[in-house]
């Protein structure tokens, strides 16, 4: 844990966030990790696959981008979750899904994919290198937010924000801007958060889930209202992480922050954001928070349940019916290279609004 030279009223815990793997996170989140990756333009042909295999496991945070799991590209092939929900929150970069229900999708740039594993998934997340004119540059957020036990067992949904889609917040000034993956915050008169999957923790607005990515230029400024539940005698946990831009001397509630942490801050107050008009760079935030489901929490790997029995149940029904099976030819699934953003959800095929013949063609 850091020591700030005096702790502020309203940040309660500051750690520092590790130089690669997962940040620290509260209940109701149970994983978070930042993607940030240099994957360079296509040379292999159309095959959209990096110049040197990875060796199943590289996750080298030196390397200018890392392949996880993947071989020749890069990402994580099939592989089963239960028990959980994971929001896949984009910045930069083309991801390639495909699951054993059937669902698809290539999205990014902006999009968000929220997928409820529930009861039993099997899901693979690509990186493939789509571009063969410039640079594959990724940025994203995994994210994992648990489900209480009443829900761990609901059929697995997915839905796709576009986005177009997306509620984005700026100042008047310009100098500071919240993107609302989650959440009642930040949203001008008559706009909406885009709805969660409906057995999800974020459904139910008395939660107060919210999943946001702030970012302050220069000489801007921003402030971070108080939960919208925390006076109804609600505990509601709140973490924000600082993951660009650390040496710009921004002011988290009057406090210089100058390296990457985590901030455990208290819900019932508000929080300003101030960057020095003399910084080189602009900041950016994640914010995570939620009333805590309060539950036992059992994991192993990629299972998340109440007790150990369960998880023993989890790998039982794994080994007996693969949740389903794998729908697809190859456990590291991507589409054609001009197939463009699509999310395949139930049989039918979407594609956003911005999609045009050009960029975001259609190949069966």
């Amino acid at each position: 844990m850091l020591r700030l030279s005096t702790m502020s009223a309203a940040i309660l815990r500051a750690t520092k966030l590790p130089i690669s793997g997962p940040y620290p996170t509260l209940d109701p989140f149970l994983f978070c990790v930042y993607h940030k990756d240099e994957y360079p333009a296509d040379e292999s042909g159309g095959k959209m696959e990096a110049a040197w295999p990875g060796n199943g496991s590289d996750f080298n945070p030196h390397a200018p981008y890392r392949m996880y799991h993947g071989h020749h590209i890069p990402g994580f092939p099939q592989h089963p979750h239960r028990g959980f929900e994971t929001i896949t929150a984009t910045m930069e970069g083309l991801i390639d899904h495909a699951d054993s229900v059937g669902n698809a999708g290539r999205y990014g740039e902006g999009d968000v994919q929220w997928m409820t594993a529930g009861g039993g998934v099997v899901h693979g997340e690509m990186f493939p290198l789509v571009h063969a004119d410039k640079p594959n540059h990724l940025r994203l957020f995994q994210i994992w937010l648990n489900l209480p036990s009443k829900s761990k067992m609901v059929q697995p949904s997915f839905a796709m924000f576009w986005n177009s889609d997306v509620p984005v917040y700026h100042t008047d000034d310009g100098k500071a801007s919240v993107t609302v993956w989650a959440g009642d915050y930040f949203l001008r008169e008559g706009v909406k958060q885009n709805s969660p999957p409906p057995d999800s923790w974020a459904a139910d607005e008395s939660n107060d889930v919210a999943v946001l990515h702030i970012t302050v230029q220069p000489g801007g400024a921003i402030v971070i209202p108080k939960a919208n539940k925390s006076g109804d005698g609600n505990s509601i946990n709140r973490s924000i992480y600082l993951i660009e831009g650390h040496e710009g001397n921004v002011k988290v509630d009057g406090k210089i922050i100058g390296e990457k942490v985590c901030l455990t801050l208290d819900a019932t107050k508000d929080v300003p954001i101030e960057l020095d008009q003399g910084a080189n760079e602009e900041v950016q935030f994640l914010l995570l928070q939620g009333k805590p489901i309060n539950e036992p929490v059992a994991q192993h790997g990629p299972f998340v349940m109440n007790t150990q029995s369960e998880i023993r149940d989890a790998f039982m029904d794994y080994q007996r019916t693969q949740f389903g099976g794998w729908p697809w030819p190859k456990d590291d699934m991507v589409f054609p290279q001009d197939k463009g953003r699509f999310a395949l959800i139930d049989g039918k095929e979407t594609r956003p609004p911005s999609a045009s013949s050009t960029t975001e063609s259609c190949t069966s």
